[in-house]
């Protein structure tokens, strides 16, 4: 790498720190619910409490966001930015009273798992056992393991592996169904997603896995984590273009991805079910399957998959990367067609790591020199110094669509997530070429 190049990075990665230090005290100064517990993340772009939104109350506390609020804490004290950057007690304290509300309150005593959703005192509003909220459980709970010692996280995050494993998954094709009601009963077709399969839950099942068994060692974790990359790399990835597919039948027989109540875009879009076309594929999770993927490889003791990388990331340059304004769209056709130009904040966000680690596993440098192009874009656009945290959505010239600071699926997952991989492999980058 030429000395410009590095020093360019260095630039780069004390800008995400400056990100850090003011998203970080952001989340801890006004995301933490003092009064009953657990994470309050509904805020508008001035950073203030949101009055209402258009499926939950504010208040409410949706799984999703207590989890990755529980992983962000826990992360940040596991790799040591919090003590570097003196939230070392704060983030402790905010992870732990975090971890007490979501046992006491989320957790299913008469039909194990956890609820989805329940107001701001705890109790429970939609007790559905949705597999996207139980992997962001373990995910969660394994981190905060690792990241404090404190054996609950370790005792309910392999209580939600076993519910998983006995409740959810498909023993006759593989992999796991998604969408259940209170007692594990399949959910009804169509928009409750009971028939159907998505590469967004298999991919994160398979991050949530990665980390259980970084956790434990346990052979079960690492069987199950081997199982499911598997299952996504034969069935949820089209090597003709390859990228990923979105949404599958019980069979793996790819179908419209269609809204799904709670999870998929379904207070965006409740009416999709007839109008989506079959092939699309979201460029957000081409790119971060990439480093998920090489994540649990380099857990499990494996080389990255360098072929599968350079071939996705080419296929994300060629198609969901805007050459004009810079960014990465939402959705487009296999073929290359775009279908959806606005820019959404994860997508944009985990591409940063997503190239960064594409570089890292290949050596290539039009990697690196689209990390660097796109953090320009996400400072630019994205990033919203009033508030000290990112936007939502954008059209692709930038202009904001959505300013939220964060809301029930935005919290310090995406944006901090990125930061912090980032500055860290930078890091370890720097140190390899002294």
């Amino acid at each position: 790498m030429k000395p410009e190049k590095r020093e360019k990075l260095q630039t780069v990665r004390n800008e995400m720190e400056a990100f850090m230090k003011r998203s970080v005290p952001f989340w801890l100064e006004h995301g933490i619910d003092r009064e009953y517990g657990g994470y309050l993340v509904c805020f508008d772009c001035h950073g203030r409490p949101m009055k209402e939104l258009a499926v939950l109350s504010p208040d409410d506390k949706m799984i999703v966001t207590q989890t990755r609020m529980i992983w962000g804490l826990s992360a940040l004290l596991r790799n040591g930015l919090a003590k570097r950057c003196g939230w070392e007690e704060a983030c402790r304290e905010a992870a732990v009273q975090g971890v007490d509300f979501f046992i006491e309150k989320f957790w299913d005593k008469k039909h194990t798992g956890w609820a989805w959703v329940t107001d701001r005192k705890g109790n429970v509003l939609d007790n559905g056992k949705l597999v996207y909220g139980q992997t962001f459980a373990i995910y969660a709970l394994a981190e905060y393991y690792m990241a404090t010692g404190d054996a609950r996280g370790l005792e309910y995050a392999e209580k939600t592996f076993d519910a998983l494993k006995k409740y959810a998954a498909d023993t006759y094709h593989g992999g796991y169904f998604e969408n259940f009601k209170e007692d594990w009963t399949l959910e009804s077709p169509g928009v409750y997603g009971g028939d159907l399969k998505s590469l967004d839950i298999h991919m994160h099942t398979m991050e949530a896995y990665t980390t259980l068994y970084e956790a434990t060692g346990k052979e079960i974790h690492k069987r199950a984590l081997e199982e499911i990359i598997q299952i996504v790399l034969t069935y949820m990835v089209d090597y003709d273009f390859w990228c990923g597919r979105n949404q599958f039948g019980s069979d793996f027989t790819p179908r419209p991805a269609i809204s799904i109540r709670r999870t998929w875009n379904y207070d965006r879009d409740p009416e999709s079910a007839n109008k989506n076309p079959l092939d699309t594929t979201s460029y957000g999770h081409n790119i971060e399957l990439v480093w998920l993927l090489n994540r649990a490889y380099e857990v499990l003791g494996e080389p990255p998959a360098r072929e599968f990388t350079r071939k996705f990331a080419d296929y994300t340059l060629a198609n969901g990367w805007d050459p004009i304004y810079g960014g990465i769209y939402r959705d487009g056709m296999h073929d290359g067609r775009i279908v959806v130009t606005d820019k959404e904040w994860w997508q944009n966000f985990e591409s940063l790591t997503g190239f960064l680690d594409c570089y890292q596993a290949t050596g290539d440098e039009r990697y690196l020199d689209t990390f660097i192009d796109l953090w320009e874009f996400d400072q630019k656009y994205f990033y919203n110094p009033e508030a000290g945290e990112s936007r939502q959505l954008l059209k692709a010239d930038g202009t904001p669509i959505i300013e939220d600071a964060g809301n029930q699926w935005k919290c310090i997952y995406h944006t901090d997530r990125a930061m912090m991989e980032c500055c860290l492999r930078i890091e370890d980058m720097n140190r390899e070429n002294e």
